[in-house]
């Protein structure tokens, strides 16, 4: 290599030019290894990406594990669809909104205008957000467990990876957005500090499955009777596979190395393997003491509650997730005790959330909304309070805007930064809101939302599968019989923009004591319903 560079050095500048020619074979072996740089760079932007793609395996495993039998492969293709979905939409349009036309200049935009239907100026920088996109799209999948039409689903998860994803990534994490660190007039003085997503990835998902939980629905069951009337305590539905839970955990917990350590690559800095290492530490910190928080938590409670405590797998794990979410906004900026003491308290908020959740009678089937959305607003309000001047001056170039604690130390600037975060919150949950809900009552209102009550009943893998195996006798076979009887009358309902109630008086009215049960299906479904309250079987 060295005759190569002094050979074409020796052609260009003569041969008696020593200095010349010592200047180009510098300047020559620089743009090598500047060249080698860049491509290393894109290789280990397409590895992260490659781990982090690898987390919808993880969310497929715990969402199939945490439902029923009868429900799995439907549950299953809505993760990959997911990944399809998001694909082409980001594509499409996606990264264009997010980043098209991002430059350094006093701009500030709300929406990207460029680079549609393109990858950009880096292959590798398209395909690295590509995931984040698609991570941001699947965790709604748990929560519309076992109740949501699959065309239903596949428009939704077009709409936020091609759309309300791309603004929040846009501002938050481009150049030009009014919150953004690369902004060089950002709102409040200083950006908000997201490394890796709490707030764009997995608050604007979880706030997404809270809105379309609210719009579909409980399960059929799970807080009211066949009846209509509520249920003096939540019926528990619990999943039939603790070994797929568990192992979509650890799955995630892994492609969470990709995620955050991964992050450090955008901030093209030279110590990035400094700050990605820092990211790693945090990362694993955060998500043990999440999930010994919340295991150990429980456990108290349940010994004063019943007196009867057990080590519940469930709260272990969410524990670790909701760690692992809280501490993304921040992993690059805190040291390892802040990473600990924001674990610790995202176990707490996981369980106090999800308590809440079934106290307002909110169907969350895999407890998505306490683990992404309410922690996803613990780790960016987190990052307000812990960031430290050290690691922000390693990470971002400046110390000026420690958080909370560190800047009435130091008596400067101490709530700068958190306030920003506090409106980076409020936006991403705002502009959720005014996108999505909108949306999801739409497709309410066309019939296209919800699965009919049969369907729900047989389970939708029969409904909309052809069928599963139901040697192990997980569906009555009368419901099945019901279910072939009416599958023509279900489309035909499906076809005719019939509303689904999703209230306890619509369900009571919907499947009236006195409707024929071989006229309508829905009331096939209260027929079938009546001979087992409990639903032991379904």
């Amino acid at each position: 290599m060295s005759e190569n560079f002094f050979t074409t050095c020796q052609e260009q500048s003569g041969s008696e030019n020593t200095t010349e020619i010592l200047q180009c074979i510098s300047d020559s072996i620089q743009e090598q290894a500047e060249n080698r740089a860049a491509d290393l760079h894109d290789f280990l932007y397409v590895l992260a990406g490659a781990m982090i793609f690898f987390m919808q395996s993880g969310f497929a495993m715990l969402c199939a594990g945490s439902v029923r039998l009868k429900n799995v492969q439907n549950t299953m293709l809505k993760n990959l669809l997911d990944a399809c979905g998001a694909a082409l939409a980001f594509y499409l349009v996606g990264f264009g909104f997010a980043f098209g036309g991002q430059n350094e200049s006093t701009s500030t935009s709300f929406i990207g205008t460029t680079d549609f239907a393109s990858v950009g100026d880096s292959a590798a920088f398209w395909f690295f957000q590509y995931t984040f996109s698609a991570t941001s799209v699947t965790i709604v999948a748990g929560t519309l467990a076992e109740r949501c039409q699959m065309a239903a689903y596949l428009c939704y998860s077009v709409v936020l990876a091609g759309f309300v994803y791309p603004v929040v990534a846009h501002t938050v994490w481009s150049n030009n957005g009014f919150l953004s660190l690369g902004n060089v007039n950002p709102l409040i003085s200083i950006g908000a500090v997201d490394f890796a997503g709490s707030g764009v990835v997995h608050l604007t998902g979880g706030t997404t499955a809270l809105l379309a939980t609210l719009i579909l629905g409980p399960r059929r069951g799970r807080f009211f009777d066949a009846q209509g009337e509520p249920l003096d305590t939540p019926k528990p539905f619990p999943g039939h596979s603790v070994a797929l839970q568990l192992l979509g955990t650890m799955i995630l917990w892994f492609g969470w190395y990709g995620f955050n350590p991964g992050s450090a690559l955008v901030l093209g800095i030279d110590e990035v393997g400094g700050i990605a290492a820092t990211a790693a530490v945090s990362t694993s910190l955060c998500g043990a003491a999440g999930g010994v928080s919340a295991l150990f938590t429980n456990l108290f409670l349940e010994e004063r509650r019943t007196g009867e405590p057990h080590f519940s797998l469930l709260m272990a794990m969410n524990g670790c997730l909701s760690g692992l979410v809280a501490i993304t906004a921040s992993c690059g900026v805190v040291e390892p005790w802040a990473a600990i003491v924001i674990g610790i308290v995202a176990g707490w908020i996981y369980l106090w959330s999800s308590g809440l959740l079934l106290r307002l009678r909110i169907d969350d089937a895999v407890d998505a909304i306490p683990v992404h959305m309410f922690n996803g607003i613990w780790g960016v309000f987190a990052t307000g309070l812990l960031a430290s001047p050290r690691l922000m001056q390693s990470a971002y170039g400046t110390d000026e805007f420690p958080g909370l604690f560190y800047g009435l130390v130091r008596r400067t600037n101490p709530a700068n930064l958190l306030g920003c975060q506090v409106i980076t919150i409020l936006f991403i949950v705002g502009w959720t809101f005014v996108t999505m809900f909108p949306f999801f009552i739409w497709l309410n209102y066309k019939g296209w939302f919800r699965a009919d009550s049969l369907e729900e009943l047989v389970g939708l893998d029969i409904s909309y599968h052809g069928g599963m195996d139901n040697k192990d006798g997980s569906v009555k076979k009368e419901y099945v019989e019901a279910y072939k009887r009416h599958k023509g009358a279900l489309r035909n309902r499906r076809h005719s923009n019939t509303q689904h109630s999703t209230t306890s008086d619509g369900w009571r009215d919907s499947a009236a004591t006195d409707a024929d049960p071989d006229s309508d299906p829905l009331a096939a479904a209260h027929e079938a319903m009546k001979e087992d309250h409990s639903l032991r079987s379904s």
